[in-house]
């Protein structure tokens, strides 16, 4: 992946009077990191918008700022829940030298021949990974091909998940990434058994708490 490169300046203005930043057209942002001190910094809200719309959590943007280039890492996207713009972002700089950890997610592909065949249903239970390594060698995303899966109980686990060179998977190898189960039918009598027996269930709790708190 090409190198993204995106232009800040320092900002002085926090707070509520960062909304006056917003409608100049600019994107508050903070940059932090290990061994760096944090700092409040602007973007170009058109120009931001417009390359982190294509950016994964794990991918590695690098931030200029005062002639300096820093690699980092999207931490956090605060968007206008109606309007869906962008509010604020953090940064976290990272070294290029030193290993990190961070989840990177999941893409399914393929098509599960259980799921045609036999009327299962794909249950995923992973949808992202955590993994380590350097930040140049963060994958965007991790591809799980589900076309092996050919019958009800087939599953795929993370031992079966390949990652590329250098990086290292954290996550428990016996752990179920995605199975496929019965189908719709059973589901539902599945449903209806354990629907009966939750009130029950449910209300013998409320009395236990009741009975502590007393």
């Amino acid at each position: 992946m090409e190198k993204v490169v995106l232009k800040a300046t320092r900002r002085n203005v926090i707070g509520k009077k960062v909304g006056a930043l917003r409608r100049a057209g600019q994107l508050p942002a903070i940059l932090y990191g290990h061994h760096f001190e944090p700092t409040p910094i602007t973007l170009d809200l058109h120009e931001a918008t417009k390359v982190l719309a294509g950016l994964k959590p794990s991918s590695l943007v690098t931030i200029e700022l005062d002639g300096t280039q820093h690699a980092a890492l999207i931490r956090e996207k605060q968007r206008d829940f109606i309007k869906g713009t962008l509010l604020h972002v953090d940064f976290q700089v990272v070294s290029l030298t030193e290993k990190i950890r961070a989840d990177v997610s999941l893409e399914f592909v393929g098509e599960a021949p259980a799921v045609r065949d036999f009327n299962g249903v794909l249950i995923t239970n992973l949808e992202e990974v955590e993994v380590s390594c350097l930040p140049q060698d963060l994958p965007e995303k991790i591809v799980v091909d589900i076309s092996g899966l050919a019958r009800v109980g087939d599953a795929i686990y993370v031992r079966d998940l390949t990652f590329p060179p250098n990086v290292e998977c954290l996550e428990d190898p016996d752990e179920v990434v995605a199975v496929i189960t019965g189908g719709a039918e059973e589901e539902m009598v599945e449903g209806e058994e354990v629907g009966l027996a939750e009130p029950e269930v449910i209300e013998r709790g409320k009395k236990e708490e009741e009975v502590e708190e007393e």
